[in-house]
């Protein structure tokens, strides 16, 4: 019997840009710190730009997908973001609803970041994917060590020297059991722990260099992640 319930994932946030810029950022911009969302057949419910925007995506037997940002201008250029994101869960619900939840986090984090640093730079975005292998317990541990990050902790400057990707200079702007974020001077690389939630480790790259190139950003990495996992 498919396990069928509502979810809804509340965050509350001030964010390093006006209300116009966050509603650029979540509308056009998805690409510069989560994923692109443009082929997204949503609809939106409320579009009161630059406070109040609500899509929503509808499928077969009730089911629905939601994201509604409630914007407010604060004093300095910044804005208070409510967040809501509601919808149905089929299967695995404990699991998918931890997971969404604790990645809520890092996303609105990593849209303060480029907010903060990167704000209306072009992007070439790059999403790579670890073996299955590291799908394991302590899969995402293994990663921050491979990478000399483990026990890391936020504000904490890093230079890293990989085998096939070369040195990074940056900050260490998020860490935790799940999640680590890596700011270079002109990058944002996303590491996420999804082996606690039933998938593999994987990671993206937001590359505001102005120089990017997805292939080649796929072949590096994704070849720095075979050696740390191994390819079945």
């Amino acid at each position: 019997m498919t396990d069928k319930r509502n979810f809804e994932i509340v965050y509350d946030t001030d964010l390093p840009g006006t209300p116009e810029r966050v509603w650029n950022a979540v509308t056009k911009d998805t690409p510069a710190w989560m994923f692109p969302t443009d082929e997204w057949p949503a609809v939106r419910k409320v579009d009161e730009h630059p406070t109040h925007l609500v899509s929503r995506m509808d499928g077969p037997d009730g089911w629905f997908n939601q994201l509604e940002h409630v914007l407010e201008p604060l004093d300095g250029g910044r804005a208070r973001l409510h967040y809501v994101h509601s919808g149905i869960f089929a299967d695995n619900w404990d699991e998918h609803y931890d997971g969404a939840s604790k990645h809520t986090e890092f996303y609105l984090h990593t849209l303060g970041q480029y907010l903060k640093y990167f704000d209306g730079k072009p992007v070439v975005f790059t999403d790579v994917q670890a073996p299955p292998a590291s799908q394991t317990a302590d899969g995402f541990e293994r990663l921050k060590k491979a990478m000399g990050m483990a026990g890391v902790a936020p504000g904490g400057a890093v230079e890293l020297e990989l085998d096939g990707v070369g040195r990074l200079s940056g900050e260490v702007d998020f860490a935790n059991e799940h999640f680590l974020g890596l700011r270079t001077a002109d990058t944002l690389y996303r590491f996420f722990g999804r082996n606690a939630f039933g998938a593999p480790v994987g990671m993206t790259v937001h590359d505001f260099s102005g120089s990017g190139d997805s292939e080649a950003t796929t072949k590096v990495w994704g070849g720095f992640l075979d050696t740390v996992y191994g390819r079945d």
